[in-house]
């Protein structure tokens, strides 16, 4: 393992472990080069693989603080008790792409607006209280089942000319082909919870049956955070290895 590689897996380490908490400012570079005994070039290296992991991000003139994602603190207060899954991922091929040779992919769009996010997810997605963000609510099927509810924000800002005809189809590839972002991973929290009257009507199952609620953020290969979402999958229609969000 290089040395710029084994300085990022220990800050990552004391990231993982809560010695260096969610908002914190890292050391600055200098005194990580005393630290480590290394020069600029090498701890800049390391701060870039940090920062391309989704787990740090910087601020001009500020510094480079620990991101906070959803396994630091949940949405509403929810934590580790009722999750079955926390972790990273590099999968970001989408609902789209992942099922188009299943079926035809189709989407339901409940809400496609801009507006200015809960203060919990403007948290998330680095932004300030005044910033704008897509919202979008919709329903994922495959060949005319719905398998998924998706609720996800992206910032104006960093994901211009999003329309309505992209949220029908897929966002990522719109991402990826249009705006030449690069999408490098995903903060993630998977929890069982009971579908609500409104989810049971529209992913046509009974109030209260069993999904898979998938909690994201997502970034980009700078460690900008594009997308914050939570989607409800249909248990008996979903495999955890397929839930996805494009």
């Amino acid at each position: 393992m290089s040395k710029y590689a084994e300085i990022a897996h220990d800050i990552r380490a004391s990231i993982e472990d809560g010695a260096i908490a969610p908002g914190e400012r890292l050391p600055t570079v200098v005194e990580l080069c005393e630290l480590y005994g290394v020069s600029k070039v090498t701890v800049r290296k390391a701060v870039e693989l940090l920062a391309e992991q989704g787990l740090v991000s910087s601020r001009r003139g500020s510094g480079t603080f620990v991101k906070a994602t959803p396994e630091s603190k949940g949405v509403d207060g929810r934590h580790a008790g009722d999750t079955l899954y926390i972790g990273r991922t590099d999968r970001s091929i989408g609902f789209t792409n992942e099922h188009a040779h299943q079926g035809e992919v189709s989407s339901v769009v409940y809400l496609f607006a801009i507006e200015v996010p809960p203060a919990e997810v403007a948290a998330r997605l680095d932004l300030d209280e005044e910033d704008f963000c897509y919202h979008d609510v919709r329903a994922r099927l495959l060949d005319g089942v719905p398998l998924v509810i998706e609720d996800t924000y992206m910032p104006l800002e960093l994901v211009p000319g999003l329309k309505r005809h992209h949220v029908e189809g897929s966002i990522y590839n719109y991402l990826r082909q249009d705006l030449g972002l690069h999408l490098a991973s995903f903060h993630r929290i998977v929890r069982a919870v009971a579908a609500t009257a409104e989810e049971a009507e529209r992913l046509d199952i009974a109030e209260g049956d069993p999904l898979l609620e998938l909690e994201q953020i997502g970034f980009l290969d700078s460690g900008v955070p594009f997308e914050y979402s939570v989607s409800r999958n249909v248990g008996s229609r979903s495999a955890l290895h397929t839930i996805n969000i494009t």
